[in-house]
């Protein structure tokens, strides 16, 4: 499967050192204005070179509109973006061609599909989630314009460091998308250190809806939570999503975590703004883990595609940490499901009034 959502559904397709990656929106509503500069903002904020924290590769990542805008608007029929790969270095990989990388998906697809394409990871690589992004910026547009949902995330950990406070207005002024911007400099030496040793970390970003309206999602098979989970684990790395209280609701008692309700709004979110699949009108809050990276130059024992024993190093431009340019890829996935609900619910329930008082935020 390389498609994602039923009313919009995304199509995504190329390799990372192919000539090109791109994608097909399919459902999009039309009437959208959208134009290349569009996409700029927030595909150079996942881009690669950004800092000397992540890989060195250098995309242009400029995009083609290929179908589905005419005149500046989006038509309805599908739309085409595509962006042509420039910095690839498939040399970088002629070494472990034949090796499977502890970690890394060449195992796995290797005994799936008895071929893979080594360079650059091919299909897994996190080049492809450039489309996702870029996809995530026709969805964020249309949810902030049509419904006032803003959808923005951060990074909420670093291997073991965690930000002392919170402040919007600083993650987007550095490349770690952190939010305390006294903390940068222990940050860069954390990371230095990290270089140094050929080693990586792995991190936790955090990401956040605000004004989604109550009633998107489905009961039962089409919870609202399980789209948002099942999203977020299709980005390369993920290795556990929370929404809410997540994982921390195991230690808590029924008379905590309950988000108790007043006229004047919700007592807290533990929920994370669903209850029931279903949104609740407060803020969706969604964490997101990725594993530590999986390629480094320390040497590890592995096999062959023959199953001899090899030491595995891998050279070239990696991430020490994949969750430092995971913050938009994050805001991407949550804004394209909450578009597809959005569109499911219109189709379903576009007829029907307020059946209940409307409590649209947590008490202040």
């Amino acid at each position: 499967m390389n498609s994602f959502g039923r009313a919009l559904r995304v199509t995504t397709f190329g390799e990372s050192h192919g000539p090109a990656i791109g994608c097909v929106i399919d459902g999009c509503p039309p009437g959208i204005a959208i134009a290349v500069e569009d996409f700029r903002a927030d595909l150079e904020r996942r881009a690669t070179g950004r800092s000397r924290h992540t890989s060195q590769r250098r995309e242009a990542d400029q995009v083609e509109i290929l179908s589905g805008v005419h005149e500046g608007r989006t038509t309805g029929t599908p739309l085409t973006l595509l962006v042509r790969n420039t910095d690839a270095r498939s040399r970088d990989y002629a070494d472990i061609a034949r090796q499977f990388r502890p970690g890394h998906a060449d195992y796995s697809y290797w005994q799936k599909y008895g071929i893979r394409d080594a360079r650059g990871g091919g299909r897994s690589s996190a080049r492809e989630t450039t489309m996702r992004v870029a996809a995530g910026v026709i969805a964020k547009k249309w949810l902030a314009e049509r419904h006032g949902v803003v959808v923005r995330g951060h990074l909420a950990q670093l291997g073991e460091l965690t930000p002392a406070r919170h402040d919007w207005q600083a993650v987007e002024q550095n490349p770690f998308f952190w939010p305390d911007a006294t903390e940068l400099p222990r940050l860069e030496a954390y990371m230095d250190a990290l270089r140094k040793s050929g080693d990586s970390v792995g991190a936790v970003v955090a990401v956040c809806a605000d004004g989604v309206p109550p009633g998107w999602g489905e009961p039962v098979y089409g919870k609202l939570s399980a789209d948002i989970g099942a999203a977020m684990f299709s980005i390369n790395a993920v290795k556990g999503v929370e929404i809410g209280d997540g994982f921390a609701a195991a230690s808590q008692k029924g008379s905590e975590h309950r988000d108790l309700i007043y006229p004047d709004g919700f007592a807290s979110n533990h929920a994370g703004g669903i209850l029931g699949g279903i949104s609740t009108g407060q803020p969706i809050k969604v964490q997101v883990a990725f594993k530590p990276t999986s390629s480094l130059r320390l040497a590890a024992p592995s096999v062959d595609i023959d199953g001899a024993p090899v030491q595995v190093i891998t050279t070239g431009r990696h991430d020490p940490c994949v969750g430092i340019r995971a913050t938009p890829i994050c805001e991407a996935m949550l804004a394209l499901v909450l578009m597809d609900h959005a569109l499911r619910h219109r189709a379903q329930c576009g007829d029907v009034g307020e059946v209940a008082p409307r409590i649209s935020s947590t008490r202040e």
